[in-house]
């Protein structure tokens, strides 16, 4: 992922750089303001990724677009940069938000704002060996091997509370950084009998790497949340307008279709019936 992050940085610089041009400006001539949002320079699809022609593409790009159209008095300008500089840069009031797939946990809603509505959602889930039938779901872990997990994060936060709620616990292997490359690589060898991540996560690496492996089983959705500088106060309230308008209206579902290939805004049951998958999007028409 290490390669995959450094091609992001280097297609993205233009845009840093084109964008930070224009940082002291408040508004645009046309008198709409200037809203400077955080966006992740490790291209993450389908939440973010670029086209043949450089261009920043995927689900977030195709939200924060709808957004602004249904804000007129707003407009977004992008600054590309690593995830925690990026939070960084919101708490200083560098940037008014961020918009990076980020989960909500006690610790950052002590520093930001978060709207109230989820924009999205990320699957996490289990992946398991092509052969393996046995395994779709936490409860199914609790005498298998888990492969590394990380001691912090979104997804340690899952792992953690489901053990504090079973009696039967899982087994948690803990190193800093694991590599989720090298996790799919023990499943595939039969080192470890499943590796936990996000599924959008599984998919890229997947399509560079082709191991024998598949998705066992979906374990949660995890809401996604812009995150906001506390400075600004009715942003966020426009935000969560507009945000279950395109809920209630279906556009946010067809988004969610046209890049994961099912409408995650249904239930988990449905989710894993249908299957969530994606093509790679090559551009954004």
């Amino acid at each position: 992922m290490r390669r995959v992050a450094f091609t992001a940085a280097s297609i993205l610089l233009p845009f840093l750089t084109l964008m930070g041009c224009s940082s002291v400006k408040l508004a645009t001539d046309d008198g709409r303001q200037i809203v400077k949002v955080a966006l992740s320079a490790e291209v993450n699809p389908p939440f973010l990724a670029t086209n043949d022609r450089n261009e920043p593409i995927g689900y977030n790009i195709d939200y924060l677009n709808e957004v602004e159209k249904r804000l007129p008095h707003v407009h977004f300008e992008y600054i590309f940069g690593e995830e925690e500089s990026n939070l960084i840069g919101v708490g200083a009031g560098k940037f008014e938000m961020a918009a990076n797939w980020f989960f909500s946990n006690p610790e950052r809603e002590k520093r930001f704002l978060y709207p109230k509505v989820p924009y999205g959602y990320s699957m996490t889930g289990l992946i398991v060996n092509e052969s393996n039938q046995d395994i779709q779901s936490l409860d199914d872990m609790t005498s298998k091997k888990l492969a590394p997990v990380s001691p912090s994060g979104g997804l340690r936060s899952i792992l953690n509370q489901y053990n504090e709620e079973n009696n039967s616990p899982i087994q948690l292997t803990t190193i800093e950084s694991p590599s989720n490359e090298l996790n799919l690589k023990r499943v595939e060898s039969g080192r470890s009998d499943a590796a936990f991540m996000n599924i959008s996560t599984f998919d890229t690496i997947q399509k560079h790497l082709d191991l024998n492996v598949k998705v066992g089983g979906i374990v949660s959705k995890e809401p996604i949340y812009l995150v906001l500088q506390p400075s600004q106060k009715q942003l966020p309230a426009d935000l969560d307008r507009v945000t279950q308008e395109m809920i209630d209206d279906g556009t946010l579902p067809t988004l969610s279709k046209k890049w994961f290939g099912v409408d995650f805004f249904q239930d988990i049951d449905y989710i894993s019936e249908q299957g969530y998958q994606y093509e790679e999007r090559k551009d954004a028409s």
